[in-house]
Parts: C-alpha cells; sequence; structure tokens
C-alpha cells in the first residue's frame, strides 16, 4: 500500500471543502468559523511589524527556540494569572502554531495506536481530524446542556482513556457552556483517574452574556492541560496559540514533539504580537469584538424566532461564534444542506462533529463573518428550506 493507513482513515476537512463550495459571492454563508475580519487591529499591526524590524533587526528574521518568544509567553501567563487567580510562569506555556498543532503534539505525546480518546458529542471537527491520525479509539460523550454527560464521562474513564478533549466555554459546535456546577462534578471525576483533561478555550474571552467561569481543571489538575490562542482576538492569519500545563513531563515531550514538526512557530508573528499587546489596550479591543458579536448573535436569534418554523430548535450562546440547530428526529441536515444552496445560503451539516454517526438531524450556523442584512436574508431564505 503506497499509502499510510492514518492518512487514508483521516477525513478531509469538511469545513474546507464547503468553503470552496460558498466562495461564489452570491452565497450567503453561515458556514466558516471566521472572524469578523472588521475586528482585525490592522494599522496597529502594521505599526508593530516597522517596530519589530526597527528595534530587533535580524532577530525577527532568525531561527529561535522551540519554546517561543518570552516576552509572549510572559503576557500570556499574566493574563490567566490576573484574569483566574492562577499561578502560570512562561517556563508553563509553548506557543505552537495555532490552536490546532495544539492537539496535533498532544496526540503525538500521548496516543499510541488504539488509546482512548474521550471527546464531546457533538465535539470539536478539527480535533476529530487531528486526533483521527493517530488511530485512537474514540469515546464520544453526550454533551447535555449543563455539559458533558456524567455517567457516560465516568465510564469512559474507567475503560482508561488516555486523555479527554473538551471546549467548555461557547463550545464549538454547540455554543453551548459548561455550568459551574457541572464543572466542580467533572474536576471530581477527573481527581480519581489518571486522565488528562484538555480544555480547548479559543472563545472564552468572547463572552457578551452572563459571567465568567473557572476553568474545570487548570490549577486544581496536577495533567490539566489548557489550550488557548490569539486568532479569535487579534488575527487567525498569524496562526499563533499556546499550550499551557504545570506538568513538567507532558511539557517536556511536547517540545520534542514540536522540535519534530516545525523547530518553532513563525517569530516574525510572535514579535509582532508580543509587540501589538505591549503597546495597545487589548482588554479594550477584545470589548469591541464582543460587542459586535452581541449585536450579530442577536440578530441571528431575532431573525430565527421570527422564520425558522416551531418544530426546530436552537440554542442560544453566551458568547462565542456559533448556534447549533437541531431538526426533528429522522431528518437529515447533509440533504438539507444541498437543498439550501439551492437557496444561496450555507451552513455547517452537523456529521462531521461526530465520530460515528451519519445523517444527522443537526447542523452548525456561524454569525460572526456576517451584517445583520445578510443574517435576516440568510436565515429567511434558510427558513424557507425548513
Amino acid at each position: 500500500m503506497r499509502y499510510s493507513r492514518r492518512i487514508l482513515a483521516t477525513p478531509s476537512s469538511f469545513i474546507r471543502d464547503i468553503l470552496k463550495v460558498t466562495e461564489d459571492p452570491s452565497v450567503t454563508s453561515f458556514a466558516g468559523g471566521l472572524p469578523n475580519p472588521i475586528s482585525f487591529p490592522q494599522e496597529a499591526l502594521k505599526e508593530s511589524a516597522c517596530n519589530i524590524i526597527d528595534n530587533y533587526g535580524a532577530k525577527v528574521f532568525q531561527y529561535s527556540t522551540t519554546e517561543g518568544y518570552l516576552p509572549l509567553r510572559q503576557f500570556v501567563a499574566d493574563k490567566y494569572n490576573k484574569n483566574f487567580g492562577l499561578n502560570i510562569k512562561p517556563a508553563d506555556v509553548l506557543i505552537t502554531t495555532g490552536s490546532q498543532q495544539a492537539l496535533d503534539l498532544i496526540a503525538k505525546a500521548l496516543l499510541n495506536n488504539g488509546d482512548k480518546v474521550i471527546v464531546e458529542e457533538p465535539g470539536y471537527l478539527g480535533a476529530i481530524q487531528a486526533f483521527c491520525m493517530f488511530e485512537p479509539q474514540f469515546m464520544p460523550v453526550t454533551l447535555e446542556h449543563e455539559g458533558l454527560n456524567l455517567e457516560e464521562l465516568e465510564n469512559a474513564l474507567k475503560a482508561g482513556a488516555k486523555f479527554a478533549y473538551l471546549v467548555p466555554n461557547f463550545q464549538n459546535p454547540s455554543g453551548l457552556t459548561y455550568t459551574q456546577e457541572r464543572r466542580e462534578a467533572i474536576c471530581k471525576l477527573f481527581d480519581k483517574y489518571d486522565t488528562v483533561l484538555v480544555e480547548d478555550d479559543p472563545y472564552g474571552e468572547l463572552r457578551f452574556k452572563g459571567k465568567k467561569l473557572p476553568y474545570i481543571g487548570a490549577g486544581k489538575l496536577a495533567h490539566s492541560v489548557l489550550l488557548g490562542t490569539f486568532s479569535k482576538t487579534v488575527t487567525p492569519g498569524m496562526r499563533l496559540g499556546y499550550i499551557i500545563t504545570q506538568d513538567e513531563e507532558l511539557m517536556g515531550h511536547l517540545v520534542t514533539a514540536k522540535q519534530s514538526s516545525d523547530l518553532h512557530t513563525n517569530i516574525f508573528s510572535q514579535y509582532m504580537i508580543a509587540d501589538y499587546l505591549a503597546h495597545n489596550e487589548y482588554q479594550k479591543h477584545v470589548d469591541k469584538i464582543t460587542a459586535l458579536y452581541r449585536e450579530q448573535s442577536d440578530s441571528m436569534l431575532s431573525a430565527m424566532r421570527e422564520f425558522f418554523p416551531p418544530h426546530v430548535r436552537y440554542t442560544e450562546p453566551e458568547g462565542g461564534m456559533f448556534i447549533w440547530v437541531t431538526l426533528p428526529e429522522g431528518q437529515s441536515a447533509l440533504a438539507l444542506f444541498h437543498k439550501a444552496m439551492e437557496k444561496k445560503v450555507a451552513f455547517v451539516p452537523g456529521d462531521p462533529f461526530y465520530v460515528d454517526k451519519h445523517d444527522v438531524n443537526t447542523f452548525r450556523l456561524n454569525y460572526t463573518n456576517s451584517t445583520d442584512e445578510m443574517i435576516r436574508d440568510g436565515i429567511k431564505r434558510l427558513a424557507s428550506v425548513l
């Protein structure tokens, strides 16, 4: 066989394939999880690009350390210490090429063929794709409105899962947020088992309703891993994410895995983002984004209330970028997608968010990359198909 089993078993990114279909400017796309480009601080980043070349010269074009640019790692540590009362040091932070690489490195460091991995059902398709490369046995646990189903989770932990991957804030794809009570119960379960808990939090700063909640494992569990990114708050194109863990042995293996992958993350991007963060009011910038996304979320929910038939259910997020829609049992969101495309409106059918289900009755909508007018018109056209 010419190709490896792992590449043949790994599905192509459903969203990347859909985005090709929706490049037609006449299509209203609620498919991609794209930040709104009006939120990119272009002028400030241009200034930072010039600053770092003037101030650091050849350093910003040279090879660098695997762990990442120290001032940027210090900023990340300080941010989490201030906002969540943690005790993170720069040595606990590894800068990655986006959160997607973080998923790859974690799988490289932890997984052997056939090892068990806990994922949410539905779960983030990018994580499912990344983990597929290592041929694990997925253990999907039902995501309820409050968070993971505790009985299913404990059964999976008892079965010896290597790690669990969770998105507790404004989850992708559902938009749901784990409650305080469910977080505490999950933490107690993990405290009983030797399973690594990976909490991915790309959307946590994008809260526009409700109150900020503590992480499940960070600062509490010995084998806790926290993932973050600047893609949703500064710029996705720079591909800057990070892994935070105080498990020194695991961090050592993650650094080795990264060395074998790409030596280090783009150093010019690291210097530039660090300079931007040092000379601009980051929180003020994030507040503008959350105000924008609140308005866009409200616009989509308002249109859905007005136009969707009553038998269609959907989540109402407190932040983030997504709304999850559930059709009546037996209906296929994949079949609906093709009908919706005839009306020039796109979404992501639910199938790629599950590891062992097909023709599901759920789909994901993104509201952050459309104007209020596009949202209302697109939802009205989608409703005509529903």
